[in-house]
């Protein structure tokens, strides 16, 4: 059954706690994530290391696992071009979730500034992102592909290297 634009929004929100309470737990409690009031600018979540001032701001977008945005082991999404804006501490972060179980484990963790690069605005506005979800396929984001268990020690990684 499809689901409708409340349902979308809603999966979308409680993906984006999933992701913030996993990177805190998976981080041995080294990140404190923060959450948008008001998301106009394409910030979902806000990451930092504690103690650290230094944060990273994360846009995500999330898939189920079954359904036609996941087809033939490809993650397909679009991300509006109106609120995106490429920087260097603004990361995208696309989750293929499996809600029934409540997890997510696969994930790609794309630098704003390589995705505006890789991308341009369709007819609609919107950049699209296309990855093959097989681990063994080599496309062009497979480098920022990662697990669950492994998130959270990149996005420390990038917030330690941030100017």
């Amino acid at each position: 059954m499809p689901i409708d634009n409340r349902d979308a929004a809603r999966l979308g929100k409680a993906v984006e706690h999933l992701v913030a309470a996993t990177c805190i737990l998976t981080s041995d409690l080294q990140l404190n994530v923060s959450t948008s009031f008001v998301d106009d600018e394409g910030v979902d979540l806000v990451f930092a290391r504690r103690g650290q001032p230094k944060t990273l701001a994360v846009q995500v977008k999330s898939r189920r696992l079954a359904g036609t945005s996941m087809s033939s082991g490809t993650f397909r999404t679009q991300v509006r071009d109106a609120t995106f804006a490429a920087r260097e501490d603004l990361y995208l972060l696309f989750v293929a979730v499996d809600p029934e179980e409540g997890v997510f484990d696969l994930a790609w963790l794309v630098p704003s500034v390589d995705f505006a690069k890789a991308t341009s605005v369709n007819s609609q506005g919107r950049r699209r992102f296309v990855a093959s979800a097989k681990e063994k396929t080599q496309d062009h984001w497979s480098g920022d592909r990662c697990s669950r268990q492994d998130l959270a020690s990149r996005i420390l990684n990038v917030i330690d290297n941030l100017s």
